[in-house]
């Protein structure tokens, strides 16, 4: 007998549901059987980026900040909400801290004060990021290592984390936090591997980056990064815990540019800045064990994955 999802008929939401992760986990919830919500301003989503499941998901589009969760959780029993709506980068959270603000605590905030109103008996999943270490204190990085984040970003995430920690010790929300580290893969328009990829395209001789190459980080392909996703949801304790959702691989930089030139059968030579952007810590190396104790084993390699997104990069030139 074949083993049934247990997505089937669930009610689900997800914010940011049009953007890069969001939009691979909404097909990824759709094909295995829920019924899916997106809540999405489309200022960095996308609709294309829902084409595959167009007409099996419901799509809101509204500003974070604005939503009538009363409204839009009265309405409709949701199982389970995914929490993807935010400000994603480093960058501009430096330039506009208040604004990072409104969208990544803020915003969460209203959501998890709406929840606790309601006694809302679903899961809420968070998604998280690496930034809330900082510079690690030591390595691989664990759940339960020191968190000083070093940008506003950072911050804000950090905050939200322990806003949702403590809504599920005294009002029982059952939650999860996910730290995203570096996720990589088709739809993404921003952050390391589009941005070379992007400039090997511009000038096959001399690839500009930053830092001088042995920056560390884990590259975690996006179709691992939503299937850790679902599996917390699934499996998780969902008392606030955290999960590093990461592919357990450290990467130096220069591997990353040499296996990325590997792909895209270049030869060319590595120009480096010697200094890293603001917000930006040096190294990351991360333990996964809380992950791969609920049966999570990352898929994909960094080549394969790195093909695959070269694929995605060309199609989009081809279209235009």
């Amino acid at each position: 007998m074949p083993i049934q999802s247990p997505w089937i008929n669930k009610k689900v939401l997800v914010t940011g549901g049009a953007g890069f992760i969001g939009s691979h986990l909404v097909e990824q919830l759709a094909t295995a059987g829920a019924a899916v919500m997106v809540v999405d301003n489309l200022s960095t989503g996308r609709r294309e980026n829902l084409l595959s499941v167009d007409g099996a998901v419901q799509v809101h589009e509204q500003d974070i900040r604005q939503v009538a969760w009363e409204k839009v959780l009265s309405g409709q029993q949701y199982d389970v909400i995914f929490h993807l709506a935010a400000n994603a980068y480093v960058p501009p959270s430096v330039e506009r801290p208040a604004w990072d603000y409104e969208i990544n605590l803020a915003g969460t905030f209203r959501l998890l004060e709406v929840l606790r109103s309601l006694k809302w008996p679903g899961v809420l999943l968070y998604a998280s990021s690496a930034a809330v270490y900082g510079d690690p204190v030591r390595m691989p990085i664990h759940e339960d290592d020191p968190t000083v984040p070093i940008s506003p970003y950072g911050v804000a995430k950090l905050a939200a984390e322990r806003y949702i920690a403590v809504y599920s010790q005294l009002y029982g929300l059952r939650a999860a936090l996910l730290r995203f580290f570096s996720v990589y893969g088709p739809r993404q328009y921003k952050q390391v591997v589009y941005d070379l990829i992007q400039k090997i395209v511009q000038n096959p001789y001399e690839l500009f980056i930053h830092g001088d190459g042995t920056q560390m980080r884990d590259f975690n392909y996006v179709e691992d990064t939503v299937r850790a996703m679902m599996l917390v949801a699934e499996c998780g304790v969902l008392r606030g815990e955290v999960y590093n959702v990461a592919s357990g691989r450290a990467c130096f930089i220069h591997e990353l540019a040499e296996t990325l030139c590997r792909v895209m059968a270049v030869q060319l030579k590595f120009n480096y800045s010697g200094s890293v952007r603001r917000g930006d810590p040096d190294k990351w190396s991360v333990d996964i064990s809380r992950l791969t104790a609920l049966g999570y084993r990352p898929k994909m390699s960094l080549e394969e994955g790195l093909k695959r997104t070269v694929e995605w990069f060309f199609s989009l030139k081809s279209r235009v």
